[in-house]
């Protein structure tokens, strides 16, 4: 192939995955407590939420200018196309450092391209659209071709979450530390979504973890345009029982060819908590 796909570690698919179909990816950080690591496996997703569990705080740092620029040349040298599949612009800088450092390289390889899309994604939202572009670049689609296909259909992918504990949302902005803790004594449940845009939104609450779960299901159903899909995505934070009862209750309602469930990794894991289930599928275009 003329050209390579790279994506980033917030696509959350399995680490196996990327080796298995030759799919390089940048590593975004998270620090908890004093430790700094990549987000490449080197803690695993268990220990990681164990420790959340545990009371530590983590925080997650972006792919910057230097590291993308690193990544790419070697591949700009040897004469090939970067099409980059990357976490949304609305949850990390690391898709603007990627287009800073595109712009470095204009002067140097005046003949090779860097496609940075932004994709409004993340985790096996992200993953899932990796997953059927790597498909496509497998199939022999060309380097344009690809990139059309991804700008056409990017805001197809949608993204359906709910958490288990408010709190961790609250260290991220999403609700006030009174809605937290409210919400928590009552059992209340946020359920969220990705907006066009690409950011986090919450758009309604439920009582109860098992409405929730279900209800990402009923949301599905919403959002659908098809009864049978070729693959449908979900992500954990360490609650994978949970994630197959909420696959198993898609499956009660839709033909699903392929499945992909896994934990989630530790940079959407770290703001969104342990508990976390996230559902993604193809189907009509996201709205706010």
């Amino acid at each position: 192939m003329s050209y390579v796909l790279v994506t980033d570690s917030s696509s959350d698919l399995p680490w196996s995955y990327y080796k298995e179909h030759s799919l390089p990816f940048l590593s975004l950080t998270v620090t908890i407590g004093d430790e700094s690591f990549p987000d490449d496996g080197t803690m695993d997703s268990k220990t990681f939420f164990g420790r959340l569990r545990a009371g530590e705080v983590a925080s997650t740092s972006m792919i910057t200018m230097t590291a993308f620029a690193e990544f790419a040349e070697p591949i700009l040298k040897e004469g090939k196309d970067i099409l980059y599949i990357g976490l949304s612009s609305g949850l990390s800088g690391s898709h603007d450092n990627a287009c800073q450092a595109r712009s470095e390289f204009k002067e140097r390889y005046p003949d090779r391209e860097i496609y940075i899309c932004n994709t409004f994604a993340a985790s096996l939202g992200l993953g899932l659209m990796v997953h059927e572009a790597r498909i496509r670049r497998d199939q022999g689609m060309g380097f344009r071709e690809l990139c059309q296909w991804c700008e056409k259909t990017k805001l197809s992918f949608n993204h359906l979450f709910t958490v288990d504990d408010l709190m961790f949302l609250h260290r991220g902005g999403r609700v006030s530390k009174t809605q937290a803790v409210l919400g928590s004594a009552l059992g209340i449940k946020p359920m969220l979504h990705v907006s066009p845009e690409g950011k986090l939104v919450k758009h309604g609450k439920v009582r109860g973890r098992s409405k929730s779960l279900t209800g990402l299901v009923d949301e599905m159903a919403a959002a659908a345009d098809r009864k049978e899909f070729d693959t449908v995505t979900i992500s954990h934070g360490d609650c994978e029982d949970e994630a197959r009862f909420v696959m198993d209750e898609v499956k009660k309602r839709f033909t699903v060819r392929n499945e992909i469930i896994n934990s989630l990794g530790v940079t959407v894991g770290a703001h969104s908590g342990p508990g976390t289930v996230a559902l993604f599928f193809t189907g009509k275009e996201r709205t706010e």
